[in-house]
């Protein structure tokens, strides 16, 4: 059965003998957003958690302070309508983070575990998962999606409607931490971010001078913290 993330496809498998046989596989959707009437992105997402997308991409990028500054948004036929406030600040998104949250390496390991418990990944081996965690133990929310940085706003979007403090937050990720994904906790305002990949030298510069904890290679009961390893007991 197809889904709305999902698509069955026939395929010829090579195994000693040509095999012809179908499955699922993920379902790549452009997303058109709009804000004000004008294009501000497209991006290639799985279709699920759009509005939470939205709201946590036009948030990392500065254009919104949070919720209050979005009318409405309106997602139909992969376009997403959004309306703006006509009075909002412009928020700072290069500021270090100011938290004291401190976590113990129980909790890191399980944070990573629960993002990775994906049925769409077991089917597809195609998707990012990320999960943000409140205090390094309660979910805010865990979302899929074909980029780690689309996972990432997305879970952002959902701690926004949900008015976290993100501050008080552990974000999980797959993959490599490129800089780029320490760029969005940055402007969240997120201090520690796991995951099962490894992160590169620029990111960990970047999160060394800026107050965030990077943990890699978390697998099973093993990590490297990469950077500001006082927020990890």
């Amino acid at each position: 059965m197809e889904s709305k993330i999902l698509k069955k496809v026939q395929y010829t498998r090579v195994n000693g003998a040509l095999i012809n046989a179908s499955e699922r596989i993920a379902r790549e959707t452009a997303l058109k957003v709009m804000v004000d009437g004008e294009h501000y992105t497209t991006a290639m997402i799985l279709a699920i958690m759009e509005k939470e997308y939205v709201i946590g991409q036009l948030y990392v990028q500065g254009v919104i302070n949070g919720v209050a500054d979005i009318v409405s948004i309106e997602i139909e036929n992969s376009v997403a309508d959004v309306r703006l406030a006509d009075k909002r600040e412009k928020r700072d998104i290069s500021q270090n983070i100011c938290s004291d949250l401190v976590v113990r390496k129980e909790n890191v390991y399980s944070c990573v575990r629960a993002i990775l418990k994906s049925p769409v990944f077991e089917e597809t081996e195609a998707v990012h998962s990320a999960g943000l965690f409140l205090n390094g133990e309660e979910t805010v929310s865990i979302a899929e999606d074909l980029g780690r940085h689309n996972a990432l706003d997305k879970v952002i979007g959902a701690g926004l409607l949900k008015n976290v403090d993100f501050n008080r937050t552990l974000a999980a990720s797959t993959g490599r931490q490129p800089a780029e994904m320490i760029l969005k906790c940055l402007s969240a305002g997120i201090p520690i971010i796991a995951t099962k990949g490894v992160s590169t030298s620029m990111a960990v510069e970047l999160a060394e001078k800026t107050g965030i904890t990077i943990a890699g290679a978390v697998r099973g009961d093993t990590m490297i913290i990469y950077s500001n390893p006082e927020r990890i007991e």
